[in-house]
């Protein structure tokens, strides 16, 4: 039976991607090793790494004003990192989840941490208004976290900011055009759009990066990375190859003019199930911060939750548990989730729905 991957993170792949990973895995290119197998400071590791680089600028629309790095830690090492690289006496932060308030919590041993907006006291249910919030003049930075994954809630844009806007994008990351010289880094665990688990993309401004400090560690200062091509150490090599092959795929589907269209498209499948159910399916989220990447809802009861799952799951859909801390179920729909799979799930929610 296929089975449709609705898992928030380790997340599903593209099939192509996959199956051209399984050909290349005993024998990359001919050269009778995998890439697993290869030296990172060889011919064969160093194409895949120009090209990763490469596809990525093209893709994102990446110019030459910033580094493009390969970090070990995920995006919750970045959550410290950049405090210790950045961080010139205090920052500005939007507290719009469980990222965000780790990413908070983490700069607090660093600097002042100042909050300059929340949508905490409504249960996250929102990205606070643009004309809300409150920066302050002499911020190191501007630290977002553009959708957030436990409550589904996601920027539909982005602000123009004094200090330079820092995106922790770990789940939208290439799921959109955005503008990327409108942020002074962007930063994303690997596992969602992009590949496996285990690294994140870096995507800094070079005159940020001049701010890091000599007193640091070696392995935890962004110009390790960026003056050495990320092969200071060895870098996670297949982690950085399946990036390589997720933004080949990308554009061979026509970039992120196609990804973003294909993605509109199921979030609209989805949450018009949602609305038209009159009530029976239910998300928290304002209409005007619903996430495109995780839609998250509820049922009348937690045990006709529970009921569903097991239905969905016989029916070849796994991952569609919502996150421990707040239950209900999430529909995970990333890039590589394809309009077939939220369709299967629609015709499933509409006939639980007239059978309980």
């Amino acid at each position: 039976m296929k089975v449709f991957n609705f898992n928030a993170g380790p997340a599903m792949l593209p099939s192509a991607v996959m199956e051209r990973a399984q050909k290349e895995f005993c024998d990359f290119n001919g050269t009778g090793c995998g890439i697993l197998e290869h030296s990172h400071r060889g011919s064969a590791f160093q194409a895949v790494l120009d090209s990763c680089n490469q596809n990525i600028r093209d893709v994102f629309g990446v110019s030459a004003d910033y580094d493009i790095v390969y970090i070990q830690g995920g995006a919750s090492m970045q959550f410290a990192m950049i405090p210790m690289n950045l961080m010139q006496g205090a920052a500005d932060f939007v507290d719009t989840g469980t990222w965000s308030s780790k990413a908070m919590k983490e700069a607090k041993a660093f600097g002042e941490v100042r909050v300059a907006a929340s949508s905490k006291e409504t249960k996250y249910d929102h990205i606070p208004d643009f004309a809300e919030w409150k920066l302050t003049d002499d911020a190191s930075y501007v630290h977002i976290t553009s959708n957030n994954t436990i409550y589904g809630t996601q920027y539909r844009s982005f602000p123009k900011t004094k200090a330079p806007l820092i995106a922790d994008m770990s789940s939208d990351i290439m799921s959109r055009r955005v503008n990327v010289s409108d942020f002074g880094m962007i930063y994303a665990g690997a596992q969602k759009n992009l590949g496996p688990s285990g690294l994140a993309l870096v995507i800094i401004r070079k005159d940020l990066v001049a701010r890091t400090p000599e007193n640091i560690p070696t392995m935890l200062k962004y110009t390790t990375y960026t003056e050495n091509n990320s092969l200071y150490n060895t870098p996670p090599t297949f982690g950085i190859y399946m990036i390589k092959l997720v933004t080949d795929w990308m554009k061979e589907v026509g970039g992120l003019e196609t990804i973003e269209k294909w993605n509109n498209e199921k979030a609209a499948v989805l949450y018009k199930a949602i609305d038209d159910s009159n009530g029976y399916f239910r998300t928290p989220v304002k209409k005007d911060s619903r996430s495109f990447m995780n839609v998250v809802f509820r049922l009348p009861t937690e045990e006709l939750e529970a009921k569903f799952l097991k239905m969905v799951t016989e029916n070849g859909m796994i991952g569609l548990k919502g996150h421990r801390s707040v239950g209900g179920l999430r529909a995970s729909i990333y890039n590589a989730m394809p309009l077939e799979g939220v369709e299967k799930l629609v015709d499933l929610m509409e006939t639980f729905r007239k059978n309980n």
